[in-house]
Parts: C-alpha cells; sequence; structure tokens
C-alpha cells in the first residue's frame, strides 16, 4: 500500500470532494433530461430493449463532463485571492 504524504492526501480529497459535486450535478442534470423528456430519449430508452445501457451510457458521460468540469474550474480558482 502507497503511504500518501499529508499535502498529496489533501490534494486528493480536495478533487474528491469536487468529483462527487460533479456527479450529482450529473445525476441531477440526467434526471431533469429524463424527467422532461429531452428529444423523446426517455421514450426511446424505456421502449427499446437496449434502452438500459443507452441510459447508463448516458449518465456515464454526463459523470464524466460534470465531475472533469468541476474539478478543472476547482483548480483553476486555487490562484484567485493571492494578488
Amino acid at each position: 500500500m502507497v503511504r500518501l504524504k499529508p499535502f498529496e492526501r489533501d490534494a486528493v480529497g480536495f478533487l474528491l470532494r469536487h468529483l462527487v459535486v460533479g456527479a450529482i450535478g450529473s445525476a441531477l442534470f440526467g434526471g431533469l433530461i429524463l424527467w422532461s423528456d429531452l428529444a423523446g430519449i426517455r421514450s426511446l430508452a424505456l421502449a427499446e430493449e437496449g434502452g438500459w445501457l443507452a441510459l447508463g451510457l448516458l449518465f456515464f458521460g454526463l459523470f464524466v463532463t460534470f465531475g472533469s468540469l468541476a474539478m478543472g474550474a476547482a483548480i483553476m480558482g486555487l490562484g484567485r485571492g493571492e494578488d
């Protein structure tokens, strides 16, 4: 098992907290897409046999996108207030 130094543990925790925020945002956005039946996605996914796979891919793509966005915004915001 690899032992992390305190600053590494803080950095990983920082990124994981923001990843969770992005995951929550992606779940809310994906739920809103399905609730509103945007472009007939919910109807199409529930009518087809492999629709659950399509919904899984949709939510995975949203997770990657929103998680990356939240972590990237947090990293870019670290330098604020130092000037």
